[in-house]
């Protein structure tokens, strides 16, 4: 048996419904979906076709409303749910759940951007400093972890379409990077990365110069697995054609 998980910066949920995601849901049939920028409350979604799906629903939403926020749809109920990190300042903006199904544990997590200026790059760098510390401790009760979702970084030059031009663009600044190497150095897997040493491999493109159709992107969604599920990972997929967003979902399929 074989756990799909899909992660997926919907951009709106309520958007995303409108353009058809459920029946593309329906179609694909994940175990566990994990959701970013969800943008919406529970109750501002029929959560019914969801339910009629088989899938349990957890939400965790930003203060703000029409605000970031991220969501964990499972097949399986979890046996524990974990809303947000124990840090007010980012749990106010709804950057991280988590669900632990048995030994597994996964995460939804939506890092900051800083590309709306200085003072938001200062939030986003302040946000990877306490994350690494604050999973390094986690790891230590809830060792098989998979942390899914939109980092907002590319960590190398493959994963972007233009490194010498974006050599100065938050999502691709040298300090954002060396923490990518941190994190993987600490004990984590870019799955994707395990399977696939493709160049062009993208899951986010700007809505403005036609980028996607040119496939000018940037792959910054990622399933980071930690070490001791290494020889559990079979397999993981970008879906660039499921067209729901200005990301697209990413799929980890792992051995029960």
């Amino acid at each position: 048996m074989k756990t799909r998980i899909i992660t997926y910066n919907i951009n709106g949920l309520r958007s995303a419904i409108s353009k058809g995601w459920i029946e593309w849901l329906k179609s694909v049939n994940p175990d566990i979906v994990c959701l970013q920028e969800i943008k919406a409350t529970p109750e501002q979604i029929d959560i019914r076709p969801f339910e009629e799906l088989g899938y349990f629903t957890h939400w965790h939403p930003a203060e703000k409303k029409g605000y970031s926020g991220v969501a964990i749809f499972s097949k399986k109920e979890p046996d524990n749910v974990e809303i947000g990190c124990g840090m007010p300042k980012y749990d106010r903006e709804g950057r991280i759940l988590r669900c632990d199904f048995g030994d597994l544990s996964v995460m939804s997590a939506y890092f900051p951007s800083g590309s709306s200026g200085e003072e938001r790059q200062e939030f986003k760098m302040e946000f990877l400093g306490d994350f690494l510390p604050y999973v390094s401790e986690l790891r230590k009760s809830r060792p098989n972890l998979i942390i899914s979702g939109d980092y907002n970084i590319c960590h190398k030059a493959i994963d972007i379409h233009n490194p010498v031009s974006n050599k100065n663009s938050s999502g691709f600044l040298p300090e954002e990077r060396e923490w990518v190497d941190r994190f993987v150095e600490s004990g984590f897997i870019d799955t994707f990365r395990h399977f696939n040493q493709d160049p062009h491999q993208y899951t986010w493109w700007s809505f403005r110069a036609n980028a996607r159709a040119k496939n000018l992107g940037w792959r910054i969604d990622y399933h980071m697995a930690t070490a001791s599920l290494e020889k559990r990972l079979s397999r993981s997929v970008i879906l660039p054609e499921a067209k729901h967003s200005d990301h697209c979902p990413v799929i980890l399929e792992i051995e029960d």
